[in-house]
């Protein structure tokens, strides 16, 4: 596949030879802190495990015969990269099952080359790429909100940091607690095998999560000196019951002291729980270890725990952090796949400036027993642009809040809030990998 444009560059399929020039153009475009080696070294086992064949990269064909030099990091054989996207093969927990998803990254442009179009290109024709896959989904975490809006994508759940002073720690009598549970502490990579098996029973049921394989496994429980930033080597707290691991938390502790007092800190990178219990259990040990004045949630959903079980759930410190973000590559798919809470049927009329085969009207009728969308000549009840639907396509976000602020138009009154009580979720949508 190749794409010609009139500015004299193009945009075609890449490969492994182009994977040290992405990484420069990428890099750079981020701002990204390490060497080049570094962050392809990084980067290099994730592409490896998923293939190369995802990435797509703009070329500058006519660069060497400028420039005639060829120590740009940059150059491949048709010329020098200027702008590069990709993505990886996911499986996402969804309303309605588990589904394969397009987990785009690597998205960069040549800071020289802003402005001129590159991007759009790229975008374009990765969604293309995506559709020709049969991925109806496809998500990101945005650098610059501004920049993914544009191209169709939305944010779809709900993140925070949090932070508790060990002094407020103190959960609810009737918080949940199995004392035949057990914690067992060890390094990260020795509970390997138990994480998977808890990782993936909550992975199961929660909305928003993807399935973690063995390479993202292997970035999880990377130690190396430059990931800890002063703290310590990467410890699992695993919980454990009759039947096995149900439940673990992977945290680094940061030893500090202020006027001979100790104020150490400890600081969660991830927690996860298949019982209520399990959850007490872990927060209990967490909460619990000597020298300790703060915990630190590196991620938490809007409806963690600790905002139920706590005794004085105010004294969480939360900021909103970043947020998932959810674009319907095939709005006919991805809308029939779905589950739906309550019965609706209606017809959307749906704007896509950058994937016309999702443009048009679209009845989606549905019930419990599954759902049908199929193109209409009827009128609509609601019209939209595409990005209004991957904002509520994990159940986190509601269509009344775009239609009160006029971000959509309803034709037929009461359609917008027959399609809220369909697309209800009772829990959170969460994602907790980053890529």
């Amino acid at each position: 596949m190749s794409q010609a444009e009139p500015q004299g560059w193009t945009v075609r399929t890449g490969g492994r030879d182009d994977f040290t020039a992405v990484v420069e153009t990428v890099g750079e475009a981020l701002l990204a802190p390490d060497e080049r080696a570094t962050s392809q070294a990084r980067l290099s086992p994730l592409f490896e495990e998923n293939g190369f064949d995802r990435l797509l990269v703009a070329v500058e064909a006519d660069w060497p015969h400028r420039h005639r030099t060829t120590e740009d990091e940059r150059v491949v054989g048709d010329g020098r990269v200027i702008g590069s996207v990709s993505s990886f093969p996911f499986q996402m927990t969804l309303p309605g099952g588990t589904r394969s998803v397009a987990g785009v990254t690597g998205v960069g442009v040549w800071p020289t080359h802003r402005r001129q179009g590159v991007l759009s290109a790229l975008m374009r024709q990765q969604l293309a790429d995506v559709h020709a896959r049969g991925e109806s989904l496809a998500v990101l975490w945005a650098s610059e909100g501004s920049i993914y809006g544009r191209f169709g994508y939305a944010p779809a759940t709900s993140e925070y940091t949090g932070r508790l002073a060990t002094s407020h720690t103190g959960l609810r009598p009737d918080a949940p607690r199995d004392p035949a549970l057990f914690v067992e502490l060890t390094h990260a990579s020795r509970a390997r095998a138990d994480l998977e098996l808890v990782h993936a029973a909550v992975t199961a049921r929660q909305v928003g999560r993807l399935r973690r394989s063995p390479a993202f496994w292997d970035r999880a429980l990377r130690d190396l000196a430059d990931d800890r930033e002063g703290r310590s080597l990467l410890k699992a707290a695993v919980v454990h019951g009759m039947e096995g691991p149900v439940g673990y938390a992977l945290y680094r502790t940061r030893n500090r002291w202020e006027d001979a007092n100790p104020c150490s800190e400890v600081h969660v990178k991830e927690l996860l729980a298949v019982t209520p219990a399990a959850w007490t259990t872990l927060f209990e040990h967490l909460a619990s270890r000597d020298l300790v004045a703060r915990l630190v949630f590196d991620g938490m959903a809007g409806d963690d725990p600790a905002h139920f079980l706590l005794v004085d759930p105010q004294r969480l410190v939360t900021t909103y952090d970043d947020s998932l973000w959810v674009r319907l590559v095939d709005v006919r798919t991805a809308l029939a796949e779905r589950s739906y809470a309550a019965p609706v049927d209606l017809v959307l009329e749906v704007t896509d400036r950058h994937a016309p085969w999702n443009e048009g009207r679209w009845r989606l009728s549905a019930d419990a027993s599954g759902a049908a969308c199929e193109t209409t000549r009827d009128a609509p009840d609601v019209s939209l642009d595409v990005a209004r639907l991957g904002a509520v396509h994990l159940g986190g976000n509601t269509l009344t809040g775009f239609l009160r602020n006029g971000l959509l138009v309803e034709h037929t009154p009461g359609a917008v809030a027959a399609w809220d009580a369909a697309l209800f979720r009772p829990e959170s949508p969460f994602c907790d990998q980053g890529f």
